[in-house]
Parts: C-alpha cells; sequence; structure tokens
C-alpha cells in the first residue's frame, strides 16, 4: 500500500470519528472543523458527502490515477537497469551526475532518489546532526595547501596503494593526486614539485605528523621543529612554513576529501577500466581532476594570490633528499652500498678529499654536487647517466638537472685542444720571470 493511500485513509477515519461526536452533539460545527483543520463550510460539504455515499465518496479521486506529466515507466527501469549494471554501490548524487552528463537524461535528483529507494537499491539514511565549530577558510588561494596521503585499494585487482593529495584551503581545489605504493618523503618532495612548479610557491603547508614530515621525539607529542626532515628542510629554504595538525579534526577538508575520493574515485578508476598505477596516474590527471574541480571546487574570497613564482632550476635542486660526503682518493663517493664514480672533469684534474651534496631527485635519480654544479648524474642503480637536452615533464627534469650559468661558460672555454707544454711546478719561477735571490748565501756559493 503506497503512502498516499494510507494517509487518505487516516484522514477518512478522524473525519468519520468527529462525524459521530458531532452528531451526537457533543460538537458544534465550528468545533468539528477546527479538529479537521478545515472551514465550516468545507465540512458541511464533506458532511453531504458522505451522508450520500460513505468514506468512498470522501476519497480523492485523483489516487491511483497516472499524472499527465509523470515519468515513463519504461525511462524509470531503463535507470534501475543501468545502476544495476554498472554502477552498485554508488552515492544517489554522483550516480545522477552520471545520468546527466554522459548518457543525457534530464530527470530531477529526488526523482532519481526516490525510484532507486522504492527498488531496494539505495538506503534511506538518517542524518544525525552534531556541533561542529567551523574554521574559516583562508581568503586567498595559495596561503595555505593541505597535503596528505590514504591508503585503499584504489584500482581493482591491485593490492592497497597510497594516494598522494595536495588540495587548496581557500578553494578545495585539488592541484594534484598520484598512486604511489607507499607514502614517503620522495612522494611528497614529487608532490610539491609538481604543485609549485605549476602554481608557484604557497606560504604555508598543512600536513599531519608524519615522520617523512617532521621530527617527533614523543610519540603523541609535539614536534621538534629544530631537527628538519628533509621535506622541512626544503620547505624551510623556499621560505613555506611548515604547520603541523595534531588531530584527525583539525585536517576536517583534507578528511572530507579522501572520503568524496574513496567513494568517487575508485569507481571512475574501475568503470574507466584502469589496472596499471602509471596510467591511472595520467587519467586522473587529465580526466577525472578538471571534473572533481569543476564539481567540487569554489572561488576564493578575494582574487589575489598567495603564490610566489620560483625558477624551475631551483625548485628541482632544493625539492630533493640532500646528504653530504667526501670523495675518496679513487675519485669515487659511497653511497648506498655503492661507489659513484665521478668522471672526469675540465673545470679540475679531480675531486679527491672535496665535499660534495649528493641530491636523490623525485624519480630516484641521483645528482652530484660540488657547489652549485651538477657534476655527476647517475641512475637509482648508480649507473652514470647523460643529459637529454629538451626533455619535457618533472622526472625527466630532476634526472637531468641544470647546470649553473658559470659551469656552462667554464666548459665553453675549456673546450679547445689541451697543450702539451710541461705544467710549470708550484714553487718554481713563472714563464719570462727571472729567478728568485736565494735565501742562503752558503748554499747558493756552494
Amino acid at each position: 500500500m503506497s503512502r498516499a493511500k494510507c494517509d487518505e485513509d487516516r484522514r477518512m477515519e478522524k473525519f468519520r470519528s468527529v462525524y459521530d461526536r458531532w452528531g451526537r452533539g457533543e460538537l458544534s460545527q465550528a468545533e468539528a472543523a477546527e479538529l479537521l483543520g478545515r472551514s465550516e463550510r468545507q465540512f458541511r460539504r464533506y458532511k453531504g458527502l458522505y451522508e450520500e455515499g460513505g468514506l468512498e465518496a470522501l476519497r480523492d479521486g485523483r489516487l491511483g490515477r497516472a499524472s499527465s506529466n509523470a515519468t515513463p515507466q519504461a525511462v524509470i527501469d531503463a535507470i534501475l537497469a543501468l545502476y544495476r549494471r554498472d554502477h552498485v554501490g554508488w552515492n544517489v548524487k554522483h550516480f545522477h551526475e552520471h545520468l546527466v552528463k554522459r548518457h543525457g537524461f534530464t530527470l530531477s535528483y529526488s526523482l532519481v532518489k526516490s525510484r532507486l529507494q522504492d527498488a531496494g537499491l539505495v538506503r534511506v539514511h538518517r542524518q544525525k546532526g552534531g556541533h561542529r565549530r567551523k574554521r574559516e577558510r583562508k581568503p586567498c588561494a595559495g596561503m595555505m595547501l593541505h597535503q596528505d596521503g590514504s591508503r585503499a585499494e584504489w584500482l581493482e585487482g591491485q593490492p592497497a596503494l597510497d594516494l598522494i593529495v595536495t588540495m587548496d584551503d581557500a578553494t578545495s581545489e585539488t592541484y594534484s593526486a598520484f598512486l604511489v605504493e607507499e607514502e614517503g618523503t620522495l612522494s611528497t618532495l614529487r608532490a610539491c614539485l609538481e604543485v609549485f612548479d605549476e602554481h608557484g610557491v604557497p606560504a604555508s603547508l598543512y600536513t599531519d605528523r608524519g615522520s617523512h614530515y617532521f621530527t617527533t621525539p614523543e610519540a603523541g607529542g609535539e614536534v621538534d621543529k629544530s631537527h628538519k626532515t628533509q621535506v622541512g628542510r626544503a620547505l624551510d629554504r623556499l621560505g613555506v612554513e611548515h604547520i603541523p595538525a595534531y588531530s584527525p579534526q583539525a585536517r576536517g577538508r583534507s578528511e572530507r576529501l579522501f572520503g568524496t575520493l574513496q567513494d568517487r574515485l575508485i569507481k571512475e578508476l574501475k568503470l574507466a577500466g584502469m589496472r596499471e598505477v602509471e596510467t591511472a596516474n595520467r587519467w586522473i590527471k587529465e580526466v577525472y581532476l578538471p571534473d572533481h574541480n569543476a564539481r567540487f571546487a569554489q572561488p576564493a574570497a578575494l582574487p589575489e594570490s598567495g603564490f610566489v613564482r620560483v625558477e624551475r632550476e631551483r625548485l628541482v635542486e632544493t625539492l630533493v633528499i640532500e646528504e653530504e660526503r667526501t670523495v675518496g682518493r679513487d675519485n669515487t663517493i659511497a653511497w648506498n652500498g655503492r661507489r659513484l664514480q665521478i668522471p672526469e672533469s675540465p673545470l679540475r684534474r679531480h675531486y679527491v678529499g672535496a665535499r660534495v651534496k649528493v641530491h636523490v631527485y623525485p624519480d630516484e635519480t641521483l645528482g652530484i654536487l660540488h657547489g652549485p654544479r651538477v657534476i655527476a648524474r647517475c641512475s637509482a642503480k648508480g649507473e652514470p647517466i647523460e643529459a637529454v637536452a629538451g626533455t619535457d615533464g618533472v622526472a625527466a627534469a630532476a634526472s637531468v638537472a641544470p647546470r649553473s650559468v658559470p659551469s656552462r661558460c667554464g666548459l665553453a672555454a675549456s673546450a679547445g685542444k689541451e697543450s702539451t707544454a710541461r705544467r710549470p711546478t708550484s714553487t718554481g719561477p713563472r714563464h719570462g720571470a727571472e729567478e728568485l735571490p736565494c735565501r742562503n748565501p752558503k748554499t747558493c756559493a756552494a
């Protein structure tokens, strides 16, 4: 029995009860009409219909009659079949967006929701309110970014992966999202490089207190900002304030974003047939994020931007894992159980005893720097690699770290043919200079 018919039956039973009391003289017409929520004239009309034809005469004749503008049943059946076939488990809002955007339906959200609930495909959720104190958003884009990772089985048939997401506090725009096997320092640096290179350096970055973000001497205690991690060092050099969150509730915006992504992105990846991480990451960047931002992003309160543009070369050489090494007598350095050979350089004969820096880029390639100059590049396995001119992409740019201008000038100046003349000793006279007088006359006389 439909809800409308049940309501109609209750209304008629109430009328009969009030009518009987009026007939026994317990109520006047005015009092009876007031109990029914009608006027006296309406009560007299109902009374006449009841006396002529009983309760059935009071029934609304429109019940059970199809509306002239009702949605055809064939359309409803098609929607239900589409949901059962490809979208089981989707929330109604997400499914309705697909109906409108990809299948050309023009039905309202309320109609789709009620039909899915009537068919038992979607549960009726009772909202439970709770007290919340909302933190105001930053007024400008770029004043604060949120970065976090969420582990789930994002790809069907694949083990759990971490989704690294960077979003803006002012607009809720998601600037970067990609899948990695495990969240860590390199994934954080990769996300920062993607966002900072495209949009600029933000004023602050808000993260949890993971070990790759902060040093925390006591579990659950305050972070030690005097002992910076690799991420903290890189952000400090770029002038980015690094803010730790001390509870999941403090990261409310990023937590709600992950709730949305786990509900929508997993289903979208499955529908698109994504199985490989690299392909999925390309699809997320090129297909999903534009649609997601068009749906959920909102304009900032102020049009000004909090981002600051920084040269790409500086970003590439700052957003890295950086460690120092001393060059051995064989012109090599030790790195993770390997010996990395420094190649010949026209700038100096060797680097024995010199202090150099090893940069690990987000794509896991290595760069060896002496001062501002990159003197060697190696793969993740320690094999030497050469620069590739005109290579695009973040990973390639990181693996082919640009040389500074002075180093390019030095290489150009020393490109000529090497002289075969004997090199003078450091203690001997210069060419064309007179012999210096001897300091010991007795030795000179002998």
